[in-house]
């Protein structure tokens, strides 16, 4: 195994830390001390690895995870993140933008991003987890979409995640009454991919991300593309998309690859041309 390296944001910040091992991303939040809770800053630098994460072609897949037991517990609104919002010479709309980005930076970047939960995830750091592609998460993990407790209105892209992920009446029971699940019922609702023991959960995310690495670049970024506009999508728009995707792969290398793979009986090495 390549020896571990940071990413071109100089390995992130003291917050938001970023290692690359090989062709894999980690994103860890890093403020253990408020179960991880996001200041502006923090809002924007992770904006800004999403995007950069999306133009490298190296990479194959990213991880998302928190320090310290617990994934985010969303923005920090009684402390950096207020004293911002709150200050004269801000306007409270344009850093609300700023984490509007953030969020769909996150939505644009082209591999597979997994999200690993241990802990809290509420508030923007649910939202967070939901616009990852797949959630895997400990048996110690809670969910909550606090934002009525705290006299605010759903954010960071969840008015339009969690209906996806669990129904639009669910969703509407989830964030009317504000209240924290546990991983059991999070599984049950579909809220996330699979709940594993805390012991487990690293070697699991390992597998999960190795196994998503290995697969053809390309391909699963068009993948990802036609089923993240499927549901704004009619089926004729559907099958023209699709039939696009399909003339671009036919001229990769990847193609020819998988081909002989299967003739020759191995896994197939793609590299993403």
């Amino acid at each position: 195994m390549e020896e571990t390296k940071d990413v071109p944001l100089d390995g992130g910040t003291e917050e938001i830390q970023i290692t690359r091992e090989n062709d894999v991303v980690t994103i860890t939040f890093n403020r253990p001390e408020v179960m991880n809770a996001m200041t502006s800053k923090m809002f924007s630098d992770f904006g800004r690895a999403c995007r950069e994460i999306n133009e490298d072609v190296s990479i194959r897949a990213a991880v998302i995870t928190g320090a310290g037991g617990n994934f985010c517990s969303g923005a920090d609104v009684g402390g950096k993140r207020n004293e911002a919002l709150s200050s004269s010479e801000t306007i409270p709309l344009r850093n609300l933008r700023r984490i509007k980005e953030s969020a769909q930076a996150l939505h644009d970047i082209q591999h597979p991003v997994i999200a690993k939960v241990r802990g809290v995830a509420a508030g923007a750091g649910l939202n967070l987890a939901l616009g990852c592609d797949l959630i895997y998460a400990s048996d110690n993990a809670r969910f909550s979409e606090v934002f009525a407790r705290r006299g605010l209105s759903i954010d960071f892209g969840g008015s339009w995640l969690l209906p996806r992920r669990v129904g639009l009446h669910r969703a509407k029971e989830l964030v009317f009454l504000a209240e924290m699940i546990d991983a059991t019922e999070a599984d049950r609702i579909g809220l996330v991919n699979r709940v594993v023991s805390d012991t487990e959960l690293d070697a699991y995310v390992a597998d999960i991300v190795e196994r998503a690495a290995a697969g053809p670049p390309l391909a699963l970024s068009l993948s990802k593309a036609l089923l993240n506009n499927a549901s704004t999508s009619s089926m004729s728009q559907a099958l023209e998309a699709e039939g696009s995707a399909q003339a671009s792969n036919f001229s990769t290398e990847d193609v020819r690859e998988a081909g002989l793979a299967w003739m020759e009986k191995r896994p197939a090495k793609f590299i993403g041309r």
